[in-house]
Formats: structure tokens, C-alpha cells, sequence
């Protein structure tokens, strides 16, 4: 596992995006490029530096996405594209709506308003074994370590399927609910752990206070269902974006290991 650290969140953002982007145009310009890059997205706050970053290279000629398929993490169950809530809605508005030459039909996000969730979820896994697997996952993880909608004590090698909600997450995210968590969904469509972890690579961006438990137990902890973040210590390919700030918990040996290995890193 690699942990790179910089000093807030503005150059975290920029640090990932450039990571992004280099492996899209080495792609782009490898033996691969016949193939399309796949990529995995998140919704949260987390990732919005990155989106915009990319939407700024790509809008610049720097970067294009027309090679490029992409599968989204999670929706949630029971709210239509056009809810502004709804993860089909944030990633249209924070990203995609910018982007100059992403071709819509290489955009996938699981269907929060289907009548066979089960299915639903089998053919999202289906169709990206289809592309031959996730080149880069991207991801962010909550205060409690879970990555996508997989709650504490998810298997670990969980797939696709339907998720229910803890009432901790539902009163996180009920900020964009009016403040009441009874207007959250209790259930969602997620990826699985184990969907996450089958991707070449995981880049997960940790910033601010309240991740630094979160931090701590994913590079430190023992691999636990408890904190679900915590698979990743058995991912060759798995890096930590993260800021001063999440480093909080962290031991000092540790947080000065990373800061010297990767000192070519720092922005």
C-alpha cells in the first residue's frame, strides 16, 4: 500500500487527478489503447477537487475521455435520475455535464429505480467483467471506514447487491436531505468490496478530521469486516491520497515512513 501525503485537500485533489491522468494518456498511447481505460467513480464530497481538475484538463485538450468507460459505485434504491439527490445527478452536474467528449453511452451507474435489484446488480458485475475488469478505482471512504455503501462488518469479498444504510450514514447524509435522515433511503445499490479490490488499481482520497480514525484503521488496523477499508491492505495496487488533517490518528513512525518514501510525491 502506498500513502500519499500533502498538505490539504486542494493539492490531494490535484496529486490524484494528475495520477488519473497520466494513467488515461499512457493508456491512450500504449499497446492497450484499443481497448477503452476503465475507470471507477465515487460521488461524496471527496472526490469534487479531482472532478474538476480533470474537467479542467480535458476542457483544455489535455485529456481526453473519449476512450474512456466508466462505473459508478453506488445509487441509491428508489430515487429517479432526475432527483437532485441521486447519484446520476451528481455525477452529470459535478462531472460528466463538463467533460467535452465523454460518450454517454460509456457511462455506467447502477439504476436506483429498478424493479429487480438483484438483476440489476448481476448484470452491473456482467458488464464489467465484459470490459475484462477496472483498470483504476477511485474511491473515498465514511468517518466509519466504509468504502462504497459497504457498512461495517460487509463481507469482504462481497459483489454488487443491495445495501442497507445505518442510521449513522442516513444522519451523514441527510445534510443533502433537508436535515432529516427519515428523507435518506435506507437502501442502496453498491458495489462490493470484493468488486473494488478485483481492480488493477485503488486510489482512495482521505481528507479532514473526522477520516483520521478512518486513516489510521486502514493503513494500520488488522484487516477487519469492521472497518471494511482495511481490504485494502491485501491490494498490491492500493494507494492513499490523503491530507494533514486525516493524519491525525496515525503513528508518528508511520506518518513520517510515508512522508520520506514518498517525498518525490509532495506538491
Amino acid at each position: 500500500m502506498r500513502v500519499v501525503i500533502q498538505d490539504n485537500y486542494e493539492k490531494m485533489s490535484l496529486w490524484a487527478a494528475d495520477y488519473i491522468a497520466k494513467k488515461i494518456n499512457a493508456h491512450n498511447n500504449g499497446p492497450e489503447a484499443g481497448r477503452p481505460f476503465v475507470l471507477g467513480l465515487p460521488t461524496g464530497s471527496s472526490p469534487i477537487g479531482v472532478y474538476k481538475e480533470l474537467a479542467r484538463r480535458n476542457q483544455a485538450g489535455e485529456l481526453s475521455f473519449a476512450n474512456v468507460v466508466t462505473f459508478n459505485m453506488d445509487e441509491y434504491l428508489g430515487l429517479p435520475h432526475e432527483h437532485d439527490q441521486s447519484y446520476w445527478y451528481f455525477m452529470h452536474d459535478n462531472f460528466f455535464d463538463h467533460l467535452v467528449d465523454m460518450k454517454p453511452e460509456n457511462i455506467n451507474i447502477l439504476n436506483g429505480m429498478t424493479d429487480d435489484p438483484e438483476e440489476e446488480c448481476r448484470k452491473y458485475e456482467e458488464k464489467i467483467a465484459s470490459y475484462g475488469g477496472i483498470d483504476l478505482f477511485m474511491g473515498g471512504i465514511g468517518v466509519d471506514g466504509h468504502l462504497a455503501f459497504n457498512e461495517p462488518y460487509t463481507s469482504l469479498t462481497s459483489r454488487t447487491g443491495v445495501r442497507n444504510l445505518t442510521t449513522d450514514t442516513r444522519i451523514v447524509n441527510s445534510r443533502f436531505f433537508g436535515n432529516d435522515p427519515e428523507k435518506v433511503p435506507s437502501q442502496a445499490l453498491s458495489v462490493g468490496i470484493g468488486t473494488v479490490t478485483d481492480s488493477k488499481e485503488v486510489l482512495v482520497l482521505i481528507s479532514g478530521h473526522n477520516k483520521a480514525r478512518a486513516l489510521a484503521a486502514t493503513v494500520e488496523g488488522g484487516v477487519s469486516q469492521k472497518w471494511t477499508c482495511s481490504a485494502l491492505q491485501m491490494h498490491n495496487g492500493a494507494i492513499i491520497a490523503c491530507d494533514e488533517e486525516a493524519c491525525g490518528e496515525l503513528m508518528v513512525d508511520t506518518y513520517k515512513y510515508f512522508l520520506d518514501i514518498e517525498r518525490g510525491e509532495r506538491l
